[in-house]
């Protein structure tokens, strides 16, 4: 049984000073942005509470097969909390179907639901932005960049014609003025739509193409 806790008010009336009580019962509960999602959006909720104790509030994400996600600490530093998501939908993560997110702080615990829905958007896997760093530091060269692409990122959203082998990944060309589109995308500041509009263009264009097929061209 949760404890209650006793707050007193004291109330003045005229000159006859008069105690009464109330008793307060601890309370959480999840505020959702919305409750239908889509891939490529993000999670968003407030975790609202009655009071603040110093310990987390602890998270798990599940489906309704019954799995969830580990344990996840919140800190819970005010009254109410926003709790934004580090991580979009991925397709490849997360079939669609009802989630829930249930969330345990002052010895209760409380479930919010959410829909994730079918639609046309699609988006750069996480995966590949390390692969986007290191080809903007020059840890990896161009072929590996567009390989990475070609083998993690859904068909639908670029097309990538290029066969790659041993011999010829380093030999791909992209100009050097799309490292600051792909400095932008990793920021934030630019959003996968036009990264890879971008690429494909030149792609489509035949501005990224193998030195060996543009000789063969003139």
């Amino acid at each position: 049984m949760i404890s209650k806790k006793i707050i007193f008010f004291l109330i003045l009336i005229g000159s006859t000073g008069v105690l009464t009580s109330t008793y307060a019962e601890p309370a959480v509960s999840i505020i959702m942005e919305k409750t239908t999602y889509t891939y490529c959006e993000k999670l968003v909720y407030l975790i609202e509470v009655s009071e603040i104790t110093g310990d987390p509030a602890i998270i798990h994400i599940r489906d309704v097969a019954g799995g969830k996600s580990s344990a996840i600490p919140i800190p819970i530093e005010k009254l109410s909390n926003p709790i934004p998501s580090l991580h979009a939908f991925e397709k490849d993560i997360f079939p669609l179907g009802t989630y829930f997110i249930d969330v345990k702080y002052l010895g209760i615990q409380t479930t919010a639901e959410f829909n994730l829905i079918d639609s046309d958007n699609m988006c750069i896997s996480e995966a590949m932005q390390s692969v986007v760093v290191k080809w903007i530091n020059g840890e990896f060269g161009d072929g590996m960049l567009v390989s990475g692409f070609q083998n993690i990122v859904d068909k639908k959203l670029i097309d990538i014609p290029f066969e790659f082998t041993e011999k010829n990944i380093n030999s791909l060309h992209i100009p050097e003025w799309v490292k600051s589109v792909g400095k932008g995308w990793v920021m934030g500041i630019i959003s996968d739509k036009m990264f890879v509009q971008n690429l494909q263009y030149l792609i489509d264009e035949k501005i990224i193409l193998f030195p060996i097929e543009r000789e063969n061209e003139i």
